[in-house]
């Protein structure tokens, strides 16, 4: 599949809907992280890339969100992001848990773009989805799921996967979109300096926009 994708020689509609909390926590379980503008990068190629969604709901604490430097970093790359703000539940242990299902947004666009598409990427591995896959088929639109079944546990429904015309394991792309790692340099012998007054340690700080719990623990949002 992936090869299909990159080598289509004609100029097929493509739009790409993405499950922000189920591609988080597919690539988290296959131990990489996405680099969002390498994605994009990777599904223009041979194809016209009509959109490209993000689906997610946001953590608000106070005035300050943990994704939110990712959401607006992909509304300026490319992205048309939609969003909504996460509730807050206690599960019966009284353990706080986040709801932000974003599965109805997401079957609303995908239905309405359908009529401007030859072929729709769908990335999740949730079942609820195989009735929306089923009736973008009947529009006469292909289909294509990525997720994977690599991850322990595999995180793929199967009948969402018999359902696409196609899967594509991500596992299989992950050298093309996965985030670079950057090694800082090492620094030249020097004399040792003299003792300094010790300092506190600096809080840490976000790496890069794809990975927005790099520094909080906040529970992550269920899909």
């Amino acid at each position: 599949m992936a090869g299909d994708m990159r080598r289509s020689g004609g100029a097929e509609r493509v739009g790409l809907f993405v499950d922000g909390a189920n591609l988080y926590h597919t690539s988290r379980a296959l131990g990489f992280e996405i680099d969002f503008a390498q994605l994009l990068d990777y599904f223009r190629g041979g194809t016209y890339l009509v959109r490209a969604f993000y689906y997610t709901a946001l953590i608000e604490t106070e005035d300050y969100s943990p994704l939110r430097p990712l959401t607006d970093w992909l509304a300026y790359n490319g992205w048309q992001v939609v969003t909504k703000p996460a509730k807050q539940q206690t599960d019966p242990t009284g353990r706080l848990r986040l709801k932000g299902n974003m599965d109805v947004e997401l079957a609303v666009d995908m239905l309405e773009m359908a009529v401007h598409l030859d072929h729709v990427v769908l990335f999740s591995g949730d079942g609820d989805f195989r009735r929306l896959v089923e009736a973008v088929q009947r529009m006469g639109v292909r289909v294509t799921v990525v997720s994977s079944t690599r991850a322990q546990p595999p995180m793929i429904a199967d009948e969402l996967r018999r359902q696409a015309d196609n899967f594509l394991d991500i596992a299989d792309i992950a050298p093309e979109i996965a985030r670079r790692q950057v090694e800082s340099r090492a620094r030249p012998a020097t004399a040792a300096p003299a003792p300094a007054p010790a300092a506190p340690a600096p809080r840490p700080t976000r790496a890069t926009p794809a990975d927005p719990f790099a520094d909080t623990e906040l529970p992550e949002p269920e899909a």
